[in-house]
């Protein structure tokens, strides 16, 4: 990005082409400028090939954003809106950036109430705006990460620690299940709730699933991820979904939920808009619902287990995204399934991510010197 000329890109549809232009990184202008630079630059969108090298490099600087997933690079936008919302209230240089400005910047954040988390995510995004721009890295400076760990100790001394969500285990699952209703938003769900239990799946990777990523087999039903967090080479990774032998079967939940929706291309899981209330319609009805074309989004996965789980007497919040990996993890461990066999199923690159994902349940019952003492 060193000069602004005008240039071909690939748009993320194959039938679509766009024309935009990359501006070099705007260094000592206003916030406002910097954060619409930003979001234009971390889209990373490959340019059309046309044999040149100026072409050729911008492709590998475009291959090198791809290396974050989209939540990350969603993460990196919200920080950098925010870190040049703040300069330009304060009057400040937002890009090349001074530390004695970041650290008053994550003290503002964490003052305004934001998790350990969330502290460390907008440092990242400040760190990655520079980056981009090809200038030196201010958040490597003592002063910022002595500020960050200022803040984790602090943090930890107040008994501030991340909340995990709880495991949808299979009593749990079957709590969930069991009121959930036959009509289109039904279905969906209690396709969702299965194949995500089964496949110890992300949220990510359930919104993303489409029908050109399954296949039958003779136990049940493969499927397919282009992409997936544990896979970071890019590697295409296979989960098998079994048939069930109880009431709860995910691969005929999934095929009930296609033939009912009358799905048979394109995403999978997508959004059910409801009838307007009080217009005449039977709003249990599946015929009254209207079916979206476009998959749901993450978030949307995380909103439907959470309100499952509430409509059944859990407390809000208590289960979440992670919820159904870390029961289908926590039930296989729970049934002797081997560690070696739960990494693989939950595609961990290391057994200490595994443990993560784990819920031990009553600490004394397993105790490893239970019965020793």
């Amino acid at each position: 990005m060193d000069d602004g000329e005008t240039w071909l890109l690939q748009a993320p549809d194959p039938d679509l082409e766009t024309t935009i232009v990359l501006r070099p990184a705007p260094l000592n202008h206003p916030p406002a400028l910097i954060r619409a630079w930003f979001d234009d630059a971390a889209d990373a969108v490959v340019p059309l090939h046309d044999g040149t090298l100026a072409t050729a490099r911008r492709a590998a600087d475009a291959y090198a954003r791809q290396a974050k997933a989209e939540n990350t690079r969603r993460a990196y936008r919200a920080g950098v809106r925010a870190w040049c919302d703040w300069c330009d209230i304060h009057y400040l240089k937002a890009l090349p950036a001074q530390p004695e400005d970041i650290v008053a910047f994550l003290a503002y954040e964490r003052g305004r109430g934001c998790s350990v988390t969330t502290i460390q995510l907008r440092s990242a995004a400040i760190r990655y705006l520079h980056h981009l721009a090809g200038v030196a890295l201010p958040t490597q400076h003592a002063r910022v990460t002595e500020t960050i760990a200022g803040i984790r100790r602090a943090a930890g001394l107040a008994g501030e620690h991340p909340r995990k969500k709880a495991a949808a285990t299979l009593a749990v699952l079957t709590r969930i299940l069991e009121p959930i209703g036959d009509d289109l938003v039904g279905l969906r769900d209690r396709a969702l709730l299965l194949i995500g239990f089964a496949g110890a799946l992300r949220r990510s990777e359930l919104a993303a699933i489409r029908v050109e990523h399954l296949e039958p087999r003779a136990g049940g039903l493969q499927l397919t991820l282009p992409r997936s967090k544990g896979a970071r080479t890019g590697a295409i990774v296979t989960i098998a979904i079994p048939a069930g032998t109880m009431a709860f079967c995910p691969v005929k939940a999934l095929y009930r939920w296609l033939e009912v929706a009358g799905i048979r291309e394109g995403a999978v899981f997508r959004r059910v808009w409801q009838p307007p209330a009080g217009g005449g319609h039977d709003q249990t009805s599946a015929r009254s619902q209207i079916l979206g074309s476009q998959a749901i989004d993450p978030r949307t996965v995380a909103r439907i287990i959470q309100a499952r789980s509430e409509a059944v007497g859990f407390g809000p919040g208590v289960l979440g995204g992670h919820s159904l990996k870390r029961g289908a993890l926590t039930e296989g461990m729970e049934r002797g399934v081997h560690p070696t066999r739960l990494k693989q199923h939950g595609r961990h690159k290391s057994y200490a991510v595994l443990d993560e994902y784990l819920e031990m349940g009553d600490p004394f019952e397993t105790h490893p010197m239970q019965g020793i003492l």
